[in-house]
């Protein structure tokens, strides 16, 4: 494989090198990925060669600055041959995003350009923070500040994409001051890693136990303050939940090719089915040209939270309505544990529940709704 050249590179091209390591190098290994939990170490670092995380970062640090539904359809070319690899992906360029805004500059010359060319390999322990900013849980990791820095302690129990030799990126509570965000080597003195107990899908994804037992974090490793947090977490949010739409597309766009498989043979008695693949190939791709859109306004900074959240809902349900209707239209043989129907219901699931889950998304989208009731009653 040959590395991506940041200056010249266009979308297209990009999509065909994914395509040609998803054809030729994924797809062997998505049998063992889903029923046998195998990590594909090597396929992401073949895809990090390939730019596969980079699309949104700038040419200053190294990426192919092909913008952020560049980046989204990188995801769904993974996730139409397997949905566990498309959330590797959208761990390690999410870790990118994070970087690339990160409100102090050490920490992105540190490890933006490793992380954006996939080799470092990084996670995203942000589900419980942005839970946290949610009012759905406590926040797990609490820090203090000291001379040099701040220590921290804590545990999230589920972290993906991590490992002796990985980055994480979380975030921790400061006492009264707020958050702060940072990166932290998972072999740092005070880091364990331990695993989780067995999951129905994504085994492959390296999923693991976080603890932290007076982890100090050096200045370099931070990449918002509590005073630069909220401004941060603003910035990065529109980001981190449009690039999960890739997963969604990609496992819609297999769902359809089960649909379609199928309806060689039994077409006569699946049209009886309620979601036929034209009819969610249409859904499909309003959501898509959406998420263009959302995609464009979110790089310039003008992307709204609630047209983010309903864009990320509606992609949430009509992934799930594929998935069930590929089982549906597959009858009998997508019950059997082998069959790629069989995968992406559970695939599907996943990216309902995944942060922000389904439930957590309509909590979101009703409290602005109310907010936007009650300022225009004021």
């Amino acid at each position: 494989m040959t590395r991506y050249t940041a200056a010249t590179d266009a979308p297209a091209s990009l999509i065909e090198r994914v395509r040609s390591i998803v054809d030729t190098q994924l797809a062997p290994l998505t049998g063992a990925i889903d029923q046998e939990g195998f990590y594909p170490r090597d396929v992401l670092h073949r895809l990090g060669e390939a730019g596969a995380f980079a699309a949104a970062v700038p040419h200053t640090h190294g990426g192919l600055e092909l913008g952020l539904a560049t980046q989204i359809g990188v995801i769904s070319e993974i996730g139409r041959e397997c949905g566990s690899t498309a959330f590797l992906a959208w761990c390690q360029s999410t870790c990118a995003h994070y970087l690339r805004h990160a409100m102090n500059a050490p920490v992105r010359e540190q490890y933006l350009g490793a992380v954006a060319r996939g080799e470092l390999l990084a996670g995203t322990g942000m589900s419980n923070t942005v839970k946290h900013l949610a009012g759905i849980e406590n926040i797990h990791l609490k820090a203090r500040r000291d001379a040099q820095g701040y220590v921290v302690s804590g545990a999230l129990p589920w972290v993906s994409n991590i490992g002796p030799d990985h980055l994480a990126v979380v975030a921790a509570s400061v006492e009264d001051e707020g958050y702060v965000m940072f990166a932290v080597p998972c072999d740092a003195p005070g880091v364990t890693l331990r695993p989780c107990p067995e999951f129905s899908g994504m085994e492959g994804t390296q999923t693991l136990n976080i603890r932290m037992k007076d982890v100090r974090i050096a200045p370099d490793q931070v990449l918002a303050h509590p005073e630069q947090f909220a401004d941060y977490i603003a910035t990065i949010k529109p980001g981190f939940v449009l690039a999960q739409l890739g997963m969604g597309f990609g496992i819609i766009d297999g769902s359809l090719r089960t649909i379609r498989e199928s309806n060689v043979a039994t077409s006569h008695v699946n049209r009886f089915l309620d979601d036929q693949a034209d009819d969610l190939a249409r859904e499909a791709a309003a959501l898509r040209a959406n998420a263009e859109r959302q995609a464009g306004l979110a790089e310039r900074g003008a992307a709204t939270q609630i047209d983010v959240l309903r864009l990320r809902l509606a992609a949430s349900e009509l992934t799930l309505r594929a998935a069930q209707s590929a089982i549906l239209h597959a009858g009998a043989k997508g019950y059997l544990m082998r069959h790629p129907a069989q995968r992406r219901l559970r695939e599907a699931v996943f990216v309902a529940i995944v942060t922000p889950a389904l439930k957590h998304l309509r909590k979101e989208i009703h409290a602005l709704e109310q907010a936007d009731a009650r300022a225009e009653a004021a």
